[in-house]
């Protein structure tokens, strides 16, 4: 939603026809839902809100797959869920929007990947960032969603912002103080949620964690903590647990690390946006990561964005492209990457105007395959079906008019593995790129949508 986060294929936009992550991977026949990630956007109402003409053109267009949003709302969390249509169009799924089981904050929860679908796409794993605790709903063949029995747990720390999932292994990236932590659970195959034994990582006071993500292959699992300008690089263990690289954490190369991505096609390349470097000053950082988790700069890195606020990290399911939103200045930067993991900047692409009142109440977008958008405040979209690679949150930004909603979106399709077993050991059905063509959209919440 990005397999580390799933596709990433994990984490990467799944399709829900034909995943089940929310961008998972599912056997479905339609393409998985996908999740993306996505801060201080338009409110799911907002999206709600179909024009007639569009409402017209959704009716005559079927539907390939399905879009899940994480509301964060104030006291009952709830997911909205859209029926997305084969020509991009969406429109709100019967029942929307369904009781997560816990409770949201609501407001920006400055994260990425709050969402996240099992790499089966069976299931939806959302943050209820205001109760402490994590929710699995189950994900019908029509796309609607069901609480899970039992299938509200502690989120083993405070705030929980982030979710990662790599075949039934997850990981929750808790960033309040008092209890901020990663914290580790086993998903089986009913959908509960177990935690593992002596798997929290407990962090300092002040390092707000904003991302949480597996690599490709579940090796290896990252986090960056935006308050303290560090990266946290780590092992996965057959147990589950981590085991910090030498030298973890790593100074990041810029000012609030946030969003993140493994490539899908190298596990061993992570990419990090720095987000807080300043207006015009903003960059994206490349790093190899070696078998013991230990992260080298690669070439130059970081690689300048010549943007403000770049937030959200997504790279194309073959791998040869990035593109980050920079929520400062309202725009979409592309690169492309060459083999050993150097960007090369191509242009920047407006995406709205930036209202000088909320100079950071601009669009996030996610691209991560098997992720999808989130709607309302602070939470993760998660897409059915998605593609490959998914995931990243934004910085925070200013409320905006009380006349214009905001929303904050995560993806969830993280580094999540796309060939992993899913719960309960059953093997996960191969990713298919090429037949989720139709099915790949980008999602791009606009400021006064």
């Amino acid at each position: 939603m990005r397999p580390g986060r799933n596709p990433r294929p994990g984490s990467p936009v799944y399709d829900k026809s034909a995943q089940g992550e929310a961008m998972r991977f599912v056997t479905r026949r339609r393409p998985g839902p996908v999740l993306f990630g996505l801060a201080v956007v338009a409110a799911v109402a907002a999206t709600a809100a179909v024009p007639a003409s569009a409402s017209a053109a959704a009716q005559a267009s079927p539907v390939v797959g399905h879009v899940y949003v994480n509301d964060n709302t104030a006291g009952t969390n709830t997911i909205g869920a859209f029926d997305r249509h084969a020509d991009g169009t969406l429109t709100p799924a019967a029942g929307s929007p369904f009781a997560a089981g816990g409770a949201g904050t609501g407001a920006g929860l400055a994260s990425q990947g709050a969402l996240q679908i099992s790499p089966d796409g069976r299931f939806l794993i959302a943050a209820d960032a205001g109760s402490n605790q994590i929710s699995v709903l189950r994900i019908r063949p029509d796309g609607s969603l069901r609480l899970v029995s039992h299938g509200v747990v502690s989120s083993g720390g405070v705030l929980p912002v982030s979710v990662a999932i790599h075949g039934d292994l997850v990981y929750v990236a808790n960033s309040g103080n008092g209890g901020s932590n990663y914290t580790g659970f086993r998903l089986g195959p009913n959908g509960r949620l177990q935690p593992v034994a002596g798997s929290a990582v407990a962090l300092p006071d002040g390092s707000q964690p904003g991302d949480v993500l597996f690599s490709g292959d579940g090796a290896k699992l990252a986090g960056t903590r935006v308050g303290t300008s560090q990266i946290d690089s780590f092992t996965v263990g057959r147990n589950g647990r981590l085991a910090a690289a030498p030298g973890s954490p790593f100074p990041a190369q810029g000012l609030g690390p946030f969003g993140s991505e493994f490539r899908p096609t190298n596990p061993d390349q992570l990419f990090v946006s720095n987000a807080h470097n300043g207006a015009g000053a903003g960059t994206v950082s490349a790093f190899s990561d070696s078998a013991d988790g230990t992260l080298s700069p690669i070439g130059s890195s970081p690689f300048a964005d010549l943007q403000t606020a770049p937030c959200w990290v997504e790279i194309s399911h073959d791998g040869r492209f990035l593109f980050t939103v920079n929520t400062g200045s309202g725009t979409i930067s592309r690169y492309s990457i060459a083999p050993g993991g150097a960007l090369t900047l191509l242009g920047s692409t407006p995406v709205g105007s930036t209202p000088a009142s909320a100079p950071t109440a601009a669009p996030c977008l996610s691209m991560r395959a098997g992720s999808a958008p989130s709607a309302s405040s602070p939470s993760p979209v998660a897409t059915w079906p998605s593609w490959p690679p998914p995931r990243s949150r934004c910085p925070p930004a200013p409320r905006p008019p009380a006349s214009s909603p905001a929303s904050a979106f995560t993806s969830a399709t993280r580094g999540r593995g796309h060939h992993a077993p899913g719960p309960g050991g059953r093997p996960q059905r191969p990713w298919a790129p090429a037949q989720r063509e139709p099915a790949r959209r980008l999602l791009v919440p606009l400021h006064g949508l």
